[in-house]
């Protein structure tokens, strides 16, 4: 036993080493490479395969006599891995596979424990080379039936192999099965759901989905759309160089990504017609209930009605009238909390795909899901708007979907004081942000909807603006006692700094002269740069003083953060930060003054040191400030409102692009993501007065 563990660790070392000579000195006469020499039952064979080593495993199957063709076919490890297993993990070992195929051809039908293929566990491993090879053996192979050969395409758990290329985002591999294997398209896995539905649900392989700074933002608007050889090539040239550049690479390799998940969404949505399988009771519901409160519903019997289960959803596979309505209400119920492509892609935040849809089937669009909800209330719910507003351009069928309601009532005004199940926000933002951008949501949807279906009620008797009070009271409290907080720090600040510029006109640079009281210094120009800025300094901390006080004593109500509060802090910050700035230069002039007669280099380090507290408070309160300015950019409005205009002479065509604004729609939100990668609050640009 001793004597087998030892060889066992020797021809282990050897292996890890990549030392084929003792590798080949330590096999035992009677095995040869078929020895194990793991724990888990690895030969010799399997760890040199797994290892890499090409030219290792084609030698050690010359060794190998046709007497142990048959044990070579059945040699598999603990997880019932064949050799042809570990081959199928490695581009480069297409020969190995070609020598393996030739001595054993019933190997490329064997199962691991997950029941995995070779070629399953070569599109699993993205390995395009060797699926190419393994897909080429596979289709000359005689089965007696069709199933037999898709069997091979699919493991235990129902999972394909087009599936696992669009679970590991292998884009290009996953569009190389769709055009080889076109049943595949319309398959589905133990959960129900086809490739494009799960593509759908991964908005990080689309550029919206993306968040790029902006650097990587010029970078990527740099690289021009190429073909994919031009790809190719470009890689190559890029690493046969001597002068790297990462970041390039990175985002050419991304920017392929991108275009390839765009390419085989395309391919997939020639076989997805999921959006005929509508819900025909919700393209009706339009009563509208507009009772006092306490009354009863007055909705109607066939809106109470529960979804017709007799509604089939058939695979698309299946041509019409070859099944049965038992076998359809199955399956209806088996998805029936499933979205399409085309929902799933709404909620996700990907633009791609929805259009890409809405442009192959333009009739898509009035699809209701189960739920009785249409594209917009899907949207809304998961605040993408930037969908909603592509949808609410298509005039003619928008006026249908904005009048909708849902199973229970919900118009889509009623959907912004709702959020969807796997709504999370991504980014981290002020309480007083996130109701702000919630409360100017609910009024772009109203300028929407009919005046009419402002006071609608749902089936628990609510309107739009009591749901959305209720479901936002917690928001409403942390985004009261926020501003508080924020408020109250930021009126200390502004004291001390009033503080300190008040204290500084009495104890000005150079002193009085004590007979007359006069400044000695008052020739000097810098006197003059120190008594304007101390006094700026002093008006800005005040006035940033009564700012913050005025938000402190205001009563915070709910219509209060749509405008005025916000405007209001940031109001406040731009005194304190002036403030700051004018401080530090009366300081700045105070230093110079002392020292007037120094060198030039002298000066221009006191410059810089003085600001630099003024650059780190600037920096600090930056990325809130930048919000606080995208959210209030009405004043900008309301200031250009109360400018006279020359009206003899037209503006160039980009100030009336820019100041117009709330001529049109509101500008659109960001979309986000979903799920495991959900969609987080959007971020918005509005330019209300």
């Amino acid at each position: 036993m001793a004597d087998i563990h030892q060889l066992n660790g020797n021809l282990y070392r050897a292996l890890m080493e990549k030392n084929p000579k003792d590798v080949l000195g330590f096999l035992p006469v009677d095995e040869g490479p078929l020895h194990k020499i793991t724990i888990h039952k690895d030969t010799v064979l399997h760890m040199a395969c797994y290892s890499k080593q090409c030219d290792l495993a084609l030698e050690l199957l010359q060794l190998l006599p046709p007497s142990l063709n048959q044990r070579f076919a059945n040699s598999k490890n603990d997880v019932d891995n064949t050799i042809l297993h570990e081959v199928a993990t490695y581009n480069a070992m297409t020969d190995v596979a070609t020598e393996i195929l030739n001595r054993a051809p019933e190997l490329l039908t064997a199962r691991n424990i997950l029941g995995e293929t070779p070629l399953f566990r070569a599109v699993r491993y993205g390995k395009d080379e060797m699926f190419k090879l393994l897909a080429e053996k596979l289709d000359r192979m005689d089965f007696e039936t069709e199933e037999d050969r898709k069997a091979c395409l699919r493991r235990n758990d129902g999972t394909t192999i087009l599936h696992i290329s669009v679970f590991t985002e292998n884009f290009d591999l996953a569009l190389l099965i769709a055009e080889r294997y076109g049943d595949l398209i319309s398959a589905w896995d133990s959960n129900q759901m086809t490739a494009l539905q799960h593509l759908a649900c991964n908005p990080s392989a689309f550029l919206s989905g993306c968040e790029h700074g902006h650097l990587r933002r010029f970078i990527y608007s740099c690289i021009s759309n190429k073909a994919r050889g031009g790809r190719c090539q470009d890689l190559k040239s890029v690493a046969k160089s001597r002068f790297r550049w990462p970041i390039w690479e990175a985002l050419l390799e991304e920017k392929h990504r991108y275009d390839a998940a765009r390419e085989l969404a395309s391919k997939l949505l020639e076989s997805d017609t999921s959006w005929e399988a509508t819900n025909p009771q919700a393209v009706d519901r339009g009563s509208i209930s507009v009772q006092e409160k306490g009354g009863d519903s007055s909705v109607s019997s066939k809106e109470k009605a529960k979804v017709d289960p007799s509604i089939a959803l058939q695979h698309p596979d299946e041509k019409k009238g070859k099944t049965s309505p038992e076998v359809n209400r199955t399956r209806f119920n088996n998805i029936r909390n499933k979205e399409t492509p085309l929902f799933l892609a709404t909620m996700s935040g990907i633009p791609e795909i929805v259009d890409e849809i809405l442009k192959k089937y333009p009739q898509a669009i009035e699809h209701y899901n189960d739920q009785g909800r249409n594209i917009l209330h899907v949207a809304i719910n998961y605040r993408q708007i930037e969908i909603f507003d592509r949808v609410v351009k298509m005039e003619m069928p928008a006026r249908r979907l904005l009048r909708a309601t849902d199973a229970k009532g919900n118009s889509i005004l009623h959907m912004v004081g709702k959020k969807g199940k796997r709504y999370v926000s991504r980014k981290s933002r002020s309480p007083a942000i996130q109701l702000q951008e919630e409360l100017l949501l609910f009024e772009r949807v109203k300028e929407y909807s009919k005046s009419h279906f402002l006071k609608v009620f749902n089936h628990n008797n609510q309107t739009a603006d009591e749901l959305f009070a209720s479901n936002y009271c917690e928001l409403h409290e942390e985004a009261k006692e926020w501003l508080k907080r924020t408020a109250e720090n930021c009126t200390i600040v502004a004291v001390l700094i009033a503080t300190v510029a008040f204290a500084a006109a009495y104890t000005i640079p150079g002193g009085p002269n004590q007979s007359t009281g006069i400044p000695l210094l008052l020739s000097q120009p810098f006197f003059v740069v120190f008594t304007l800025a101390d006094v700026i300094s002093l008006t800005y901390a005040l006035t940033s003083v009564i700012t913050f006080l005025s938000i402190l004593t205001s009563p915070f109500q709910l219509q209060d953060f749509k405008k005025s509060l916000l405007r209001k802090l940031m109001l406040g910050f731009t005194f304190l930060i002036l403030s700051v700035s004018m401080m530090m230069v009366a300081f700045a002039a105070t230093i110079i003054l002392m020292i007037h007669n120094k060198e030039r280099w002298t000066k221009i380090v006191l410059y810089s040191v003085a600001f630099l507290p003024v650059i780190i408070f600037a920096l600090s309160y930056s990325p809130l400030y930048y919000r606080l300015l995208k959210a209030c950019t009405g004043l900008l409005n309301l200031a250009l409102e109360l400018c006279p205009r020359c009206t003899c002479v037209s503006p160039p065509s980009w100030t009336t692009k820019f100041f117009n604004r709330r001529e049109s729609k509101p500008n659109r939100f960001q979309s986000q993501t979903f799920s495991s990668k959900c969609p987080s609050i959007f971020q918005t640009t509005y330019s209300s007065v």
